[in-house]
Parts: structure tokens; C-alpha cells; sequence
């Protein structure tokens, strides 16, 4: 037990440091993020500061926070809103996900040319529920640090915008509170700023956005189970250098590669719609979330090298932001239409 402490207490300790001093930031004002400064902390300790090795060990913690911290997110999925909110919804939610889905990887592997990662991270975080479908996805296809720490921090970036935009976007176009909700929770991306956005509208419109954004997030165990299969056939292909042809794993290779936490996720969303947690409990549940998050996004922050940011410039954001202006104008007239 003391060879543990002593290997992971220091690293740990310096999570636990700058995680606090992100929330403390964050709770000075509503409109910062308190992931965004945990990123943007542990972005300066990676490249200003040359952190002792000894401490390596205890932020690389931030992966088990991550899994964690996913497996308890399914408390947040609610099977009676979505079943309540009605055919009309739930259609218009599946379709806004499977539209941003393709049209991400389009446009990161179609008109940018990007190969890696970057743009299923990206897409997952645009199209269902930002920073958590982000490191979802991530480690259901084994994402590296580095592009993972970009597509947070792009998706973290936009929260910030389409939070003080939305709004404005909203009144000047005099969307009514059934509108407005809708359209947030299909269009931007954290569950977070969009129930800040849509609260801001009007109590009606801030219930509306939430309803819409929690069914958005129930799809998050569905795409990450695709992108796991896609991502375990890939791993087993044939042929030199190029997957060219897939070979056909069996379950027992099929578990062995598949992300275990997502069971949990799963197991816990269940658990947390028979009503056996109370309200408080889940309330509980939901502030360790937070933490586990901002403790794992200090970690990820000091991944990410400003040198490497550079050498990928503004492909994230302009990827991201193309996608950003589609989803915004083909939801607004569907849901102008059907609303």
C-alpha cells in the first residue's frame, strides 16, 4: 500500500490541486466552464512547466477518472423522457446524429484529408454530447492523447460560443421557447450549455432543450458500440498496410477488445430508470461525475503540446465550425417545420 501512495500520490496530488483551482474559477462566473479551465490549466503545466517524472504516474490516473466517470454518466439517462417526448422528437434526434456523424467524417476525411482519429472524436462530440462522447469514443477506438486533447479542447471551445450566441441568434429570429429548446438541444453540443442556453430563453425553453439533449445522450452507448465493432475489425484486418479486407472476430475476440465500461454505463442507466436511486443519490452520483471529469480533463490538458496544436492550425475548429453552421440551418427549418 505505501509503494502505491508513493507512486501515485504525487501526480494525484496535482489533479486534485488544479481541479479545485478550475472549479474555483469557474464558480466566479456562470459563463466559464470549469472543464475548459481544467484543460487550459494542465495545458500551461504541459508546456510551461517540466513536471518531475515522478508524477507521471499518478496523472496518467486520468484514464481510470475518464472510464469512471462514463460509467456514471448513465444515471443521466432518462428512458421516461425519452419515451415521453414523442415520435416527432426522437425522430428528429436520431436523424440530427446520424447526419452529423457522417457529415464530420465527411468533411475531416473528404475535404481535409485528416486519416487518424481527430474526426470520429470530433464527430462524436459535435453530434451527441460533447466533452463525454468525446472521451467515449476515444477509448472505445484507442484514440492517442494528442488528437483526444484537441477535439476536447475544440469542442470545449465552441460550448463557450454557441452558449453566448444561441440566444442571441435565438431572440433575433424571435424562435418561440418550444423552438428555441429544440433547436439547442439539437445543435449545440455539452448538456451543460445547453441547459444554461436554454434556461436563459425561458424556463419553457430550457425544459425543452434538456428533454432533447438527454435523448441525444442516450445514444451515446448505441454509437460507441458501432464505433467499437468498426474499430475491432479494423484492428483485425488482412493484407499490407491498407484494410483492405476485414476478417470476421469471433465474440470471444470481439469482448476481449470491447471497452468493459460501457457494460457499466449501460448497467447503471437501467439501474437509474427503475427508480431504486433517489433523487439525491443521484445528485451525488452527478457531482462525482464532475469531478472524475475535471480531474481527468487537468490530466488530458497536460497532454496536449502547443507545438503539435500548431502544426494541425485551425483544422479542428474550421471542421467543427462548417459543421456547426449546417446543423444549426437544416435543424432550425426542421424544427421551425415540425414544431
Amino acid at each position: 500500500m505505501a509503494t502505491y501512495i508513493r507512486t501515485y500520490a504525487p501526480g494525484f496530488g496535482l489533479l486534485v490541486a488544479a481541479g479545485v483551482l478550475a472549479v474555483a474559477t469557474a464558480s466566479l462566473s456562470p459563463l466559464v466552464n470549469a472543464l475548459v479551465v481544467a484543460v487550459c490549466i494542465g495545458a500551461v503545466l504541459g508546456n510551461l512547466v517540466d513536471i518531475p517524472e515522478q508524477f507521471e504516474a499518478g496523472i496518467g490516473l486520468r484514464r481510470l477518472f475518464l472510464e469512471t466517470g462514463i460509467v456514471l454518466l448513465g444515471v443521466s439517462v432518462a428512458l421516461a423522457e425519452l419515451l415521453t417526448a414523442g415520435p416527432r422528437l426522437l425522430a428528429i434526434v436520431l436523424g440530427t446524429v446520424a447526419f452529423g456523424l457522417v457529415v464530420v467524417e465527411s468533411i475531416g476525411r473528404v475535404v481535409f484529408g485528416l486519416t487518424d482519429e481527430l474526426p470520429s472524436l470530433l464527430a462524436a462530440g459535435s453530434s451527441i454530447c460533447g466533452v463525454s462522447a468525446v472521451v467515449a469514443i476515444g477509448r472505445v477506438i484507442g484514440a492517442r492523447d494528442g488528437p483526444l486533447a484537441l477535439a476536447a479542447g475544440t469542442v470545449l471551445f465552441f460550448d463557450a460560443v454557441t452558449l453566448v450566441l444561441f440566444p442571441i441568434v435565438g431572440r433575433a429570429l424571435s424562435l418561440s421557447s418550444v423552438e428555441f429548446g429544440v433547436w439547442a438541444g439539437l445543435s449545440m453540443f455539452s448538456t451543460g450549455p445547453v441547459a444554461a442556453a436554454g434556461f436563459a430563453y425561458s424556463p419553457e425553453a430550457g425544459q425543452w432543450a434538456t428533454v432533447t439533449k438527454l435523448v441525444r445522450n442516450s445514444l451515446l452507448g448505441l454509437v460507441a458500440i458501432g464505433y467499437s465493432i468498426v474499430a475491432v475489425r479494423l484492428r483485425h484486418t488482412v493484407g499490407t498496410g491498407t484494410k483492405t479486407r476485414a476478417t470476421d472476430p469471433s465474440v470471444t475476440r470481439l469482448w476481449r477488445d470491447f471497452p468493459k465500461f460501457l457494460v457499466g454505463f449501460v448497467l447503471l442507466a437501467v439501474v437509474a430508470n427503475t427508480g431504486v436511486l433517489t433523487a439525491s443519490s443521484i445528485e451525488a452520483i452527478g457531482t462525482v461525475t464532475d469531478w472524475l471529469f475535471v480531474l481527468a480533463f487537468v490530466g488530458l490538458g497536460t497532454t496536449i503540446q502547443l507545438s503539435t496544436m500548431r502544426d494541425a492550425g485551425g483544422t479542428p475548429v474550421a471542421i467543427v465550425l462548417v459543421y456547426l453552421v449546417i446543423i444549426a440551418g437544416v435543424s432550425l427549418v426542421a424544427v421551425m417545420a415540425l414544431f
